[in-house]
């Protein structure tokens, strides 16, 4: 019975990631990457910076062609704002990759359980109580929000008596919606505030530094390997919890363990960029078009393909409006409205 189950479930038995593709999207990162370090309102050439990389390295002797002003940019302003960037794009993505393996639904995304109303609440708390963007605090509380809503959406699933994800869905829904309802009553009483909260939580790089990439770094590999290292379950989970249970996996625990990894690594992206949306659809889809339905094809090169979008995202961010800077959610929002518009209209002619 189980020979045949496996027989007739061919997306558990999928390829792996093939050479070519990962070529192309490591091609696409480096040149997302290269992007994010030219770009600015200071002119530095690839050949520039490679040289100043090279000063750097031990025993070569090579001279940088950067002054001190120009490799503080290069160093200390870009390089970290673009590996944030990637940290963050790819999170977000292998978190959106994973709740739609979890719940088995393709317009899922990192902020499903409430994560982003929590996290929302966390920021606005601090920042009307006096924190800037700045501030260690503020990372810290909205990180502590998101974590908390979803651990509130949980345990409403639970009392109710329910282990389905229809249920812990809508108790998502319903967390999130309390949470948003208190944060609008504290902007409200923090009205001198409001824009700054609005700018944090239309998300953005502009305050990105090491500290903010050090800081969500151990969160986010923790949370990377545990989903990568579940890749081939959600391939089964994707098909049904009764097909996954004849093949001896515990349904329940795993997707507890999975939601927890996805939420740990998404509370942590978004304390640091924001409220940055539409990456965990655009990209998990636009992988699963391109190359492959598996989920151990999709979470890898989701990875890679988040962090890119976001880097160049944020490129046109920061200059489309130059000197200002444009909210990096708008961007992923013009991008992700019309995609997720295009992926619920072929959700809904296949059903």
């Amino acid at each position: 019975m189980t020979a045949a189950r496996e027989h007739e479930l061919p997306v558990v038995t999928a390829p792996r990631v093939g050479v070519p593709w990962t070529l192309v999207a490591l091609a696409v990162l480096l040149g997302a990457v290269l992007v994010g370090l030219v770009v600015g309102p200071v002119p530095i050439g690839v050949g520039e910076i490679a040289r100043s990389a090279l000063a750097r390295l031990p025993f070569l002797h090579v001279s940088s062609p950067l002054d001190g002003a120009q490799d503080a940019i290069v160093w200390e302003l870009r390089l970290p704002r673009v590996v944030l960037g990637g940290l963050v794009g790819g999170m977000l993505a292998l978190a959106g990759a994973s709740y739609q393996g979890i719940f088995r639904n393709p317009l899922a995304d990192p902020y499903l359980l409430g994560v982003a109303a929590g996290a929302g609440l966390g920021a606005t708390l601090m920042i009307v109580n006096g924190a800037s963007d700045g501030s260690l605090f503020l990372p810290l509380a909205a990180f502590a929000g998101g974590v908390v809503a979803v651990a509130a959406a949980y345990l409403i699933g639970r009392s109710v008596g329910g282990r389905t994800t229809s249920t812990l869905i809508l108790a998502g829904v319903t967390v999130a919606a309390f949470f948003t309802a208190v944060q609008m009553f504290v902007q409200q009483r923090g009205i001198g505030t409001l824009n700054e909260v609005y700018t944090w939580l239309l998300g953005g790089l502009s305050t990105a530094g090491w500290r903010d990439v050090a800081t969500i770094l151990p969160y986010v590999v923790i949370s990377a390997v545990v989903l990568l290292l579940h890749r081939r379950t959600l391939d089964v989970l994707a098909v049904g919890d009764e097909e996954a249970r004849s093949l001896g996996i515990d349904v329940t625990r795993v997707r507890l363990l999975l939601v927890a990894a996805a939420t740990l690594g998404t509370a942590a992206a978004v304390a640091v960029s924001g409220l940055i949306g539409f990456v965990g659809i655009v990209v998990p889809h636009l992988v699963r078009l391109v190359v492959s339905s598996s989920y151990r094809v999709i979470m890898p090169l989701s990875i890679v393909v988040g962090a890119s979008f976001l880097v160049l995202a944020d490129v046109i961010a920061r200059t489309i409006l130059s000197p200002a800077e444009l909210p990096i959610g708008v961007v992923t929002a013009f991008v992700g409205a019309p995609f997720f518009a295009l992926v619920l209209r072929t959700t809904r002619s296949s059903g």
